[in-house]
Formats: C-alpha cells, sequence, structure tokens
C-alpha cells in the first residue's frame, strides 16, 4: 500500500510547502472520507520512516516519488512525529484526544513556508487523491494487484481509502476514467508531469472501459 500512499502524501507535503496550512491541507483530507489527514499521517507513521521508504520508493519506482526535500530539516529538529512528542504537530501525553495535539507553527518558519492561502479543501483533495488513482490504476496494469476488486478491499482496509467511495477503482468508475484523465492532464499542466496519466487510464478512456464492467 506504500506503492500508492507515498505519492499521496507528498502531494500533500508539497501543498504545504506552497502556502496551504496544515489544518486546511488534513480538514480537506478528512472531509474527503479519509479516517486521518496526511500530514497526521506522517506524524503518526514516523517522519524518520519516511525519511527511509522515500529514496526507496524512488530508486525503484522513479522520480515520480521523490518526495519533497524537508525530511533531513525535520529531523535535525528532532520532528519524528508523535513518538518524539512534535512533528508538524506537537503533542502533549498530559491531555486526552485532540486536546493533546496543536500544530507546531514554527514549522512554517523552519520550513521557509510564506502562507498563502489559495485552495479550497476540493481542490487540495483532489490534487492529493488524484496522485492515488493513478497510481493505484499502474499498479493493476503492472499486475502489482490481481484485480481493481482486490485494488479496492486493499486500499479500504489497509489505508483507510474512504469506503462509502468502493476504493480508488470503483471510485474511477463513478467519476468516469474520461474524467480522472482529463482531471490529470489538467494538473500536469499546472503542477508537473508527475500527474501524467499511466497508459491503463489513457487507454481505457480511449475506449470507454471502466474496471467493473460487470456491474454496468
Amino acid at each position: 500500500m506504500n506503492r500508492i500512499l507515498a505519492p499521496y502524501m507528498n502531494e500533500a507535503a508539497r501543498v504545504l510547502l506552497a502556502g496551504e496550512t496544515i489544518e486546511h491541507i488534513d480538514n480537506a483530507l478528512l472531509d474527503f472520507g479519509f479516517p486521518v489527514g496526511p500530514i497526521t499521517l506522517l506524524d503518526e507513521v514516523g517522519i524518520d520512516i519516511g525519511a527511509k521508504i522515500a529514496p526507496i520508493l524512488t530508486q525503484e519506482l522513479g522520480k515520480r516519488f521523490e518526495a519533497p526535500d524537508v525530511f533531513d530539516v525535520l529531523l535535525n529538529d528532532d520532528r519524528k512525529g508523535r513518538k518524539t512528542g512534535k512533528g508538524f504537530y506537537r503533542y502533549d501525553a498530559s491531555k486526552k484526544g485532540s486536546k493533546g495535539k496543536q500544530v507546531d507553527k514554527k514549522i512554517y518558519s523552519l520550513l521557509n513556508i510564506k502562507l498563502n492561502a489559495s485552495l479550497s479543501g476540493h481542490e487540495v483533495a483532489q490534487r492529493c487523491a488524484l496522485m492515488m488513482l493513478n497510481e493505484a490504476a499502474r499498479c493493476l496494469d503492472e499486475g502489482v494487484i490481481h484485480s481493481a476488486r482486490d485494488g479496492d478491499i486493499g486500499a479500504i482496509f489497509g489505508i483507510g481509502f474512504p469506503p462509502f467511495l468502493g476504493g480508488p477503482f470503483r471510485y474511477m468508475d463513478h467519476i468516469g476514467i474520461e474524467r480522472v484523465v482529463s482531471l490529470l492532464q489538467a494538473h500536469q499542466n499546472r503542477y508537473g508531469e508527475r500527474f501524467a496519466p499511466c497508459e491503463r487510464l489513457l487507454a481505457m478512456a480511449k475506449e470507454g472501459d471502466v474496471f467493473y464492467p460487470d456491474t454496468e
């Protein structure tokens, strides 16, 4: 599941570096249906773990997996996430629930971020989710998963993809493969080649195919 989660989380980090607030990014993906936001998730997994995984994925799978260059800065400030009491958030073990977690605003100066909110919550969520959808299609095309159904089940139970959306493949069928390709191409033009739609999606859009033809 790192295969589809890493591009999603990398994109969330890029959105942050572009000037959106931590709360806005996390809330956007919570509203989309994920159980936790991507910035919170990085704190929970451990920033040090992310730092170890990112270069391995980049070496094995290509430049689109390159993470923004923030890990060293964070680790040099002893920010590993919840386990050290600070990451993007600060954690107070003496307080329960959300009261024990607050955005550490020092992160903005540490990463030289100039806050400049310009994206709606929908735009933030779409930008991050598209990276996940595109990679999910690649996984199916390359035989990493046996079927769209397996991918959907794995994404829902493995990384918390919103179950009411049915998983990434059901979701792509629902909004339409042509629409997915169109959105990816628009983001590619705006943000770069990492959004280029994979061959599987381009072919499906051209032929009018879906991942679940048995439900048509």
